[in-house]
């Protein structure tokens, strides 16, 4: 007993070491977990898109949530923290998510230098993932040529924000300086004089390229693209998914390269956000077989009076040079020589036309023209947009719908 009593008994100093042991055991994995924690929570790249849209929001004003971009946690974008990616599967979070910090810390060594430049009135939904987007795919420079909302202080004061951004805005130095400009007198633009809603976009677009020209030149840009913000560069053919890279690879001696546009397909009705959703597009034909093109015409067209809905010349990209001219909305040309131009076989712009069912509601009011077969003619180019804007003013909604 008395032995028995000796082997289970111990001193007073082994039971304090052994209680203080169990203490750090039991707190060891807290404080390296807290740590993890603390590391990650720290060092992770990707900011939240739910709290992003602050850091651009002007002062005193109120903070504008972006579609998709509601603070309920179920619609959170699932980050995959391993390697902090972002899963931009189809889903309900947004399609592109919007940083903190837009200076991808290249732009000084980046080669070429390319800007796009872009006439619009629309808001922060629908320009913040188209910037976004082709930040990601190479483009340095943008030059946002604003009025209605995009002009407004909410809209602007966010793009004025953001680096690699210039925003010039509707003035009346501006109309005066453009009267003035070279092109105000040739007679292929001074056409479209005195004609209103797309004839008077077309006048706009081309005196705010040729604006652009000069600006670009004087940053030192190597080429400029005319886009709407209702288009993205696909960048095929290039071993990266870069712009940058596909123009890098060009021969010295081209000046132009023409990028073949595919229209987005009516999939559904609900769309709300095409960028993310929208997954069909209608290849232009100098990218399909002719045997293709011409024996599935009838299917594809579905009964509209032209292939594609809108045009069908796709956009194009022009290095920056003296004597650089816009030709249009859609092409660039050169006084002084005959430019270099080439088409790509696989890069194409992506044009998101009529995706949303709001696309075509809002058609009657984006002119003042009578809803007739006359009056249409001397308010849009397109056959499909004439139409569009008469069904708009006279259907009902169900019969828009339909």
């Amino acid at each position: 007993m008395a032995n028995h009593h000796r082997s289970n008994s111990l001193p007073p100093s082994t039971h304090s070491f052994l209680s203080k042991l169990l203490l750090f055991l039991t707190i060891l994995p807290l404080a390296l977990a807290t740590l993890a924690f603390v590391l990650q929570w720290r060092g992770g790249s990707v900011s939240d898109p739910t709290t992003a849209t602050s850091r651009w929001a002007p002062r005193g004003s109120r903070r504008e949530v972006f579609p998709g971009m509601e603070t309920s946690s179920s619609l959170l974008p699932k980050y995959h923290h391993s390697s902090n990616c972002i899963n931009l599967g189809r889903s309900s979070s947004p399609s592109f998510p919007y940083y903190r910090d837009w200076k991808f810390g290249f732009e000084d060594s980046l080669k070429p230098k390319i800007c796009i430049t872009t006439s619009t009135s629309a808001g922060l939904a629908q320009i913040l993932p188209w910037m976004f987007y082709h930040k990601v795919i190479g483009v340095t420079t943008f030059y946002l040529f604003v009025e209605g909302h995009a002009a407004s202080p909410n809209v602007s004061g966010v793009l004025e924000s953001i680096p690699g951004v210039k925003v010039i805005y509707r003035t009346k130095e501006l109309e005066e300086q453009q009267a003035k400009s070279r092109i105000w007198n040739e007679t292929w633009l001074s056409s479209f004089f005195y004609k209103p809603c797309n004839y008077e976009l077309f006048v706009k677009q081309s005196l705010n390229m040729e604006n652009a020209i000069f600006t670009a030149r004087d940053a030192g840009m190597d080429w400029i693209i005319h886009l709407d913000t209702d288009e993205l560069i696909y960048p095929a053919g290039a071993s990266e998914y870069s712009l940058r890279q596909l123009l890098r690879d060009l021969p010295s001696d081209v000046d132009l390269v023409v990028f073949p546009n595919y229209e987005s397909s009516v999939e559904r009705d609900d769309i709300k956000d095409p960028f993310g959703e929208v997954s069909m597009f209608k290849k232009n034909y100098d990218h399909l077989p002719k045997e293709t093109y011409f024996g599935l015409y009838r299917e594809a067209t579905r009964g509209n009076p032209n292939y594609f809905l809108t045009y069908g010349n796709g956009k194009e990209a022009a290095r920056v040079q003296d004597e650089l001219r816009p030709n249009g909305a859609h092409r660039w040309h050169n006084y002084m020589k005959t430019p270099n131009e080439i088409k790509l076989d696989n890069a194409a712009v992506l044009h998101y036309t009529y995706a949303k069912f709001s696309d075509l509601t809002s058609r009657r009011d984006r002119c003042g023209c009578k809803p007739t077969q006359e009056d249409v003619k001397r308010c849009f180019m397109l056959e499909f947009d004439r139409a569009a804007f008469i069904i708009a003013s006279t259907a009902t909604e169900e019969e828009l719908l339909h």
